[in-house]
């Protein structure tokens, strides 16, 4: 990405902006009837883990490939969870809440890029949850995410470059 346009994980806020995401996001799951089961064992580091790994794919530093094993680790942490639709659906409106409550930035265009990997990575967590591995986590790449729109590169609205 050019120097003057920056990536969803700058325009998010950096890590602090996810970190405060993925705690406040836990938070709300841990006390959720629906998800909340999947989580109760989880880690105390893990919103910070979850954090890293978002910040990553948002074009941020390579913290969870370096440190927590990449996409392959992320892809076997799903496996056999048996996820349902109403989980995932469940766990989609709860991160944009937490967006929304911490602030993250809700212009149009990059609530349109959060939410479209947020829809895109729940989908592919079900689908490893409940078939097995959908991708060989081997050599699957660490993914990225940008402004995506079809025909070039995505400039955000102006006063925030």
């Amino acid at each position: 990405m050019s120097e003057d346009i920056p990536t969803l994980y700058e325009w998010a806020g950096r890590s602090e902006a996810l970190n405060r995401l993925t705690r406040t996001f836990y938070d709300k799951v841990a006390a959720d009837p629906i998800v909340g089961p999947v989580f109760e064992h989880m880690s105390p580091d893990h919103p910070a883990h979850v954090a890293a790994f978002i910040g990553e794919v948002f074009g941020g530093p390579k913290t969870y490939s370096e440190k927590h094993g990449g996409h392959r680790e992320m892809v076997m942490h799903h496996l056999g969870k048996h996820l349902t639709e109403e989980q995932r659906r469940r766990w989609i409106n709860l991160l944009a809440d937490a967006a929304d409550e911490v602030g993250l930035p809700d212009d149009p265009e990059f609530r349109s890029a959060f939410m479209g990997y947020v829809e895109w990575g729940s989908r592919l967590a079900k689908m490893n949850s409940n078939l097995g591995e959908t991708c060989d986590p081997e050599t699957e790449p660490m993914p990225a995410w940008g402004w995506g729109v079809p025909g070039g590169p995505y400039k955000p609205p102006a006063g925030k470059s």
